[in-house]
């Protein structure tokens, strides 16, 4: 019999790993699959009723058109992990880690900055300036009602002589919980907070990595080349 002592200890559960928060664009994915769904119809409708080399142009045409389509729409997506964050974009994956980042800014497009300068677009968190004034309309009105509530029950509070009703009426709870954001700015916020809680992690330490999607660029690009050769050719 073996001692307890001598007993190999018991091996410890491993730690959940943490998973990335996905951004992407719902429009934008929408729109893709719409535009897919209509080039390959007309593309298929081509080759098979077209003559001479129609069908052949329409092959190359969809070669041309289809990772384009998918680059723009269906590819650009944001990965937020604890150490680092990942854009994917059209023709370009970079990798930045949290101490690599400088600021998140937000203007006519949502960017990222490097401590280097480098700048690079979030394609996948697009900015809406119609829902960015839908959300401040609908902050003014919440703002508008809340001070109304307060004002009557300010009022009520004064005609029965006391301060309670002042004292209920400015303690009141808003409508919202908070400022009134648009989507994409609220995921902008989203991002600001978790590169200020990880910034100086060590583990978010490291250079920051881009990668040209070629997986893209290459049947792009050979679309484009035969689509020329056929039209020269006529």
């Amino acid at each position: 019999m073996t001692s307890p002592e001598s007993q190999p200890p018991a091996p410890q559960p491993a730690e959940p790993e943490s998973k990335d928060r996905v951004y992407r664009s719902a429009p934008a994915i929408a729109g893709g699959v719409l535009l897919l769904a209509i080039a390959g119809w007309l593309g298929v409708d081509a080759v098979i009723s077209g003559e001479g080399r129609t069908p052949w142009l329409a092959l190359a045409l969809l070669l041309l058109v289809v990772p384009l389509v998918v680059a723009f729409t269906l590819r650009p997506a944001v990965y937020a992990g604890d150490d680092r964050l990942r854009i994917r974009n059209p023709f370009r994956i970079v990798v930045v880690p949290w101490g690599q980042v400088a600021s998140l800014r937000s203007a006519y497009s949502n960017e990222v900055l490097t401590e280097s300068g480098a700048k690079y677009q979030l394609w996948a968190v697009p900015v809406s300036l119609r829902a960015r004034k839908k959300a401040a309309r609908r902050e003014m009105r919440a703002t508008a009602q809340a001070r109304r509530d307060m004002g009557r029950e300010g009022s009520r509070g004064g005609a029965l002589g006391t301060t309670e009703g002042l004292r209920q009426g400015f303690s009141r709870e808003p409508m919202s919980d908070g400022p009134v954001r648009a989507e994409t700015d609220r995921i902008m916020d989203d991002l600001r907070g978790l590169h200020e809680a990880r910034r100086q992690a060590e583990s978010a330490r490291g250079e920051v990595t881009v990668r040209w999607a070629y997986e893209v660029l290459a049947p792009a690009v050979a679309g484009a080349v035969l689509v020329l050769i056929l039209v020269v050719l006529g």
